[in-house]
């Protein structure tokens, strides 16, 4: 038998053995402690235990799966609560109460449940790997499609009828080339460290449409995209990602909360249960999984999270689903390899993170995409991560590494946070690399003018940032009246344009539509304003005449569904501007 021979936090070794394989799944100790194989060598070998090791001694039994660590993946899986190795809360709670026991072990997913199963095809079809050959509606808004396994094809000698079916129950039977026969069922098991397969990756020239200006207009993510939200304590990423949860156009929303807060975790969890969704009218959950790892829970899980996570996401992106991820916070996913590095006794690199904390940033972010699916269909997966950088310092390692793997980097300041502005996206330290794809799009569906007034949008808050160095050297007195209109304007732009209130009808989720005719606005308030300027009329003059408060105020007055109010508001600014008498 195989024993324990050492234990340090979640790291274990059993002395002089040849059982077990790299990446195997194992149980340790008499509790039965879920683990992974990290390390093998003629001496020991190494594991990685998920659980808290509290109370487990030398000489307790380690029992291999012959299988890696792998998610359980089939309907059920939406409008659920998993912890970070996919064991699901609720049914956690029932056996063990509040505080999750060590070697707890509930199934993944109902078992007794049965669904409305659909066959999609008749004995004698040729079925290819990950082709879809079963349908049964998940929730409200989400059909399930039943996929082959990816390592699976033949022709098919079994069909059930349609009916009410478990998870367990056999639905299809499969005869490969070689004569073996291969019983499908609703649910199937995939290694979370190892990337489904797909056909073969798109472009990624479609924009994930969040309804937040910032995002939308000034930094747009693709869908398929990756973006990072870097910021400090209290500046809103957790708020930030709420929003685009909520907003955006993504079918399915995967939620990891990874090394959070247990009550900043728990506010997730009620406020996530009690969203309607705005698509359906249907609870959000509907289409909602969500991963919570607390930063009580044991260290390892973390890491196993965020592959969980993505797996339950390739899963659904297969299906022809496009997935937005949330990863809250991989920053504490890196704090926990950093730990674990250390009791490995390996070599810390910059800061005591491991040195192979690029590899597996750049491993989780490379699962994105947007992709042709095995099933033919076309999916996504866009990954938003949070990050935590100590002390809101952006030079610290793990921000810089992730800000080599994502193309979207959307930073968090914490001034523009004390000052209540959110989302409080620097838009000066962030930038999308997502633009020129994507103008094609902003061309095709909006108005050809969208990417050009974008352009001119961030020239003015560029040139007010030159200006505000100026200014904040001699003061805004010496400045030409060119200039103190630009900074005027670009004021207009901060508050009117990049400001949203997410508690307002009307400005929590904004149209590109709408987007669009306020930044036509605003520009038709800067022209007509520089001609004012230039025939002599000085900026305090405008100022007074209201014509920038008036713009300003334009998101709450004009409602989203009312465009054509925006040429009224054009006149009246023209007219207020032209009332202006010269001095």
């Amino acid at each position: 038998m195989n024993t324990v021979f050492g234990i340090n936090g979640p790291v274990v070794k059993v002395r002089d053995t040849k059982a077990f394989s790299m990446m195997e799944m194992v149980y340790v100790g008499k509790k039965r402690l879920i683990g992974e194989i990290i390390g093998i060598n003629s001496e020991e070998t190494t594991i990685q235990v998920y659980e808290s090791t509290t109370g487990l001694m030398p000489g307790e039994p380690v029992v291999g799966s012959g299988m890696p660590m792998s998610a359980t993946l089939g309907p059920g899986i939406l409008a659920n609560i998993f912890d970070g190795i996919e064991r699901p809360l609720k049914a956690l709670e029932e056996v063990t109460g509040a505080f999750i026991a060590e070697g707890a072990s509930v199934t993944t997913l109902d078992e007794v449940k049965k669904w409305d199963v659909t066959l999609t095809v008749k004995v004698g079809d040729t079925l290819e790997a990950g082709q879809i050959f079963a349908t049964c509606p998940e929730t409200p808004v989400i059909m399930h499609k039943c996929l082959v396994p990816p390592d699976i094809s033949g022709e098919v000698t079994f069909i059930a009828p349609d009916g009410q079916y478990n998870i367990l129950e056999k639905i299809a039977v499969i005869k490969s080339s070689d004569g073996t026969l291969h019983e499908l069922h609703l649910a199937q098991k995939w290694p979370i460290k190892i990337p489904r397969p797909m056909k073969k990756r798109l472009a990624v020239s479609r924009p994930l449409i969040t309804g937040q200006r910032i995002i939308d207009t000034i930094i747009p993510i693709s869908k398929g995209g990756t973006a990072a939200i870097p910021g400090g304590f209290g500046t809103g990423k957790t708020m930030t990602q709420h929003q685009l949860a909520k907003w955006c156009d993504a079918d399915i929303i995967v939620y990891i909360g990874c090394g959070e807060r247990g009550n900043e975790m728990t506010q997730v969890l009620e406020e996530f249960t009690g969203l309607v969704d705005p698509k359906t009218g249907n609870a959000l959950t509907d289409r909602t999984v969500l991963i919570a790892n607390t930063s009580n829970m044991p260290v390892a899980a973390r890491e196993a999270s965020i592959y969980t996570g993505i797996t339950l996401a390739e899963y659904y992106r297969d299906m022809g689903y496009h997935i937005a991820i949330m990863a809250d916070s991989t920053s504490r996913w890196a704090e926990a390899l950093r730990e674990i590095s250390g009791r490995l006794e390996e070599m810390p690199a910059e800061e005591g993170f491991p040195a192979y904390l690029p590899s597996r940033l750049s491993e989780f972010y490379e699962r994105a995409g947007y992709v042709e699916a095995l099933s033919d269909n076309e999916g996504s997966i866009t990954i938003i991560g949070a990050v935590s950088p100590q002390g809101a310092d952006f030079s610290e390692p793990v921000t810089q590494n992730t800000k080599r793997f994502v193309r979207c980097f959307w930073a968090l300041d914490k001034n523009l946070a004390y000052a209540r502005h959110y989302p409080a996206i620097n838009w000066n330290d962030s930038y999308s690399e997502y633009v020129d794809e994507l103008s094609e799009y902003y061309h095709d569906n909006v108005d050809i003018n969208f990417m050009s007034y974008r352009q001119q949008i961030a020239n003015i808050l560029h040139e007010e940032s030159k200006l505000m160095e100026i200014v904040k050297l001699i003061g805004s007195d010496v400045l030409p009246e060119d200039q103190k209109l630009v900074i005027e304007v670009a004021a207009v732009v901060r508050i009117g344009f990049l400001q949203q209130n997410a508690y307002h009808k009307d400005d929590t989720y904004v149209p590109l539509d709408k987007q669009f005719k306020m930044m036509n606005s605003i520009l038709n308030l800067y022209d007509k304003c520089k001609q004012a300027v230039a025939n002599g009329i000085p900026v305090t003059e405008l100022t007074k005449s209201g014509v920038f408060d008036k713009v300003t105020k334009m998101k709450y007055d004009i409602p989203n569904d009312k465009p054509q109010l925006f040429n009224v508001l054009d006149t009246e600014v023209e007219e207020a501007i032209k009332s202006i008498k010269k001095e």
